[in-house]
């Protein structure tokens, strides 16, 4: 594309004097063949970086979105959800577009700028000089710009991130808004947030208008002035018209080409604000490791609490663990209970490796924890949550979630030891029904069931049943409780709040205020008159049918 101007002015010269039919014939398939080379590698050369761009984006995101969920849980909690979907989307999108496409962009500007150099000093070096006034010019107001563009991109992404997480938490509370009638009040807060964003985008183009308006005075006093001098140089006869039009073309293009250098500099500059973010998530390294090792051929299953003093990363002040010892045996059963925020869920996060203790140690048939091989450890300690989490997949792919290879009667069987079986295959297509995103189309005591059906068809060494079955009916909960009870060798951890689950533990452990305080079977606790026995006489006296304590 180079060479379109420069023979421009030769058809020009040959037009403006003698005319030489093979010389002119020449010039126009030159032009011809260079402006049909210069369509065919730009198409190839755009083309080439498309695919680059897409397949850097998907490979950028599919990498950040691996990184994420390697983060430790006190990384989630302190990150708000609309960030980690704002990097996630929009920034690795930016990225790559800026890696991919301004590289493209950057990479032909440069080099036509370079040849375009050359063919005006061939053409006129008095008039290249005079050209080069207008780059200083040009600089200064681009890195004015610059300063206070680049500012105003990280305030919008940020404000943009801002709104993504209202609006993800609005519709994931929606049925807690639509309870308030809190509506319109959280349609006001987004406007708001919307407003911010748009306040800020305002700034933004009024910076870039004024950037482009002082811009374009700048090229055309530059003009103006080449004009003129171009014209005492011909009339002298230092150079024809018609190399003075190629010069003019030249220089037009030459202005183009070094707004686009300095715009696409600037635009990679601006999108490192996105690449930092992306990158630091990258690169970040998760202080809960999961590169344990070792995989026993056998497990016992015996659970051992090794004075763990614990606070949450949030609240290094404040501990809500301190000194915590006591056991979980194979082929027991062992109840943890307490007022609430004495710290039980706090030991089961522990247990599943959500957080580290800041001192003592959980042990494994004698050996930390955080010496097993992740997948290993998990598939061996199950937990089962009060409000279990399910997936928009199938009864049974959330049944075997996380297994590589799970056989349909394993599924069913599991089912069948969580008392699941039965309404599973009355629903419309039976395993394979959607539950919904959530979990939203059944109810809260089919996905308990659901989910201890997902923890037993792991056939697990130590089962967590962390109210479990506080959403199920008595005659379900018995059920369930003898299923588990045929599986001699597993240890089971059980948070309860119905007291018949806690009478027939083989050992209770009260927590009160983040401390062991009372340990023993059910009538030695009652017994002992302490902490146990003051909850249990409180909640019979409410009329509350057993509950030793719920958190």
């Amino acid at each position: 594309g180079l060479f379109v101007p420069y023979y421009t002015g030769q058809v020009i010269d040959i037009l403006g004097s003698q005319y030489d039919q093979r010389i002119f014939l020449f010039a126009i398939f030159c032009m011809c063949a260079t402006s049909m080379g210069s369509s065919i590698a730009a198409g190839v050369r755009g083309g080439l970086f498309m695919f680059t761009m897409s397949r850097l984006n998907k490979r950028i995101r599919s990498q950040l979105f691996s990184s994420l969920v390697q983060q430790e849980i006190a990384f989630f909690d302190a990150t708000k959800t609309g960030d980690i979907t704002s990097r996630l989307s929009t920034d690795t999108a930016l990225m790559s577009r800026s890696v991919a496409a301004n590289a493209n962009i950057l990479l032909r500007s440069l080099v036509n700028t370079l040849g375009i150099i050359y063919f005006m000093f061939s053409l006129s070096w008095k008039l290249t000089l005079l050209i080069f006034i207008e780059s200083p010019l040009t600089i200064l107001i681009q890195k004015m710009y610059n300063r206070y563009h680049m500012r105003l991109v990280l305030q919008v992404q940020d404000s943009i991130a801002r709104s993504n997480q209202l609006a993800g938490e609005i519709v994931s509370s929606i049925k807690t808004v639509r309870s308030f009638a809190a509506e319109d009040l959280e349609s006001e807060l987004f406007e708001k947030k919307l407003q911010e964003t748009h306040q800020l985008k305002n700034k933004r183009d009024l910076v870039t208008a004024v950037y482009l308006l002082c811009h374009r005075l700048a090229q055309l006093l530059t003009q103006v002035v080449m004009l003129y001098c171009g014209q005492l140089l011909v009339s002298d006869g230092q150079m024809t018209s018609g190399n003075l039009i190629a010069f003019i073309l030249y220089q037009m293009n030459f202005g183009d080409y070094v707004r686009t250098l300095i715009h696409m500099w600037s635009e990679m500059t601006h999108s490192v604000g996105a690449a930092e973010k992306v990158f630091e998530y990258l690169d970040r390294k998760p202080s809960v490791r999961t590169d344990g090792t070792l995989v026993p051929e056998s497990l016992q299953g015996h659970l051992e609490f090794k004075d763990v003093t614990f606070s949450y990363p949030a609240k290094p002040d404040i501990q809500v663990l301190q000194d915590v010892s006591f056991e979980v045996r194979a082929g027991e059963v062992t109840a943890l209970v307490g007022p609430s925020g004495g710290g039980k869920t706090t030991c089961v996060s522990l247990l599943q490796r959500f957080y580290e203790p800041q001192s003592g140690h959980i042990l494994l048939d004698g050996r930390p924890i955080k010496e097993y091989e992740h997948k290993y450890y998990h598939s061996k300690v199950a937990l089962v949550g009060q409000e279990p989490t399910l997936f928009a997949l199938s009864v049974r792919d959330n049944i075997r979630y996380g297994l590589d290879h799970c056989p349909q009667a394993d599924v069913a069987a599991a089912a069948q030891s969580a008392s699941a079986r039965d309404f599973i295959e009355r629903m419309d297509q039976g395993f394979d029904t959607d539950v919904g995103e959530a979990g939203g189309q059944i109810s809260a005591g089919q996905k308990q069931r659901i989910a201890i059906a997902r923890a037993l068809v792991r056939q697990p060494r130590i089962l967590v049943l962390d109210e479990a079955t506080s959403s199920l009916d008595t005659h379900t909960e018995l059920s369930i409780q003898q299923a588990l009870a045929r599986e001699p060798a597993a240890a089971a951890l059980v948070i309860a709040h119905r007291l018949k689950t806690v009478q027939r533990a083989d050992r209770i452990v009260v927590l009160e205020g983040g401390r062991v305080v009372e340990r023993g079977t059910h009538s030695q606790l009652m017994e002992l008159g302490g902490c146990y026995s003051r909850m249990v006489l409180r909640q019979f006296t409410n009329g509350e049918q057993g509950a030793a304590g719920g958190e």
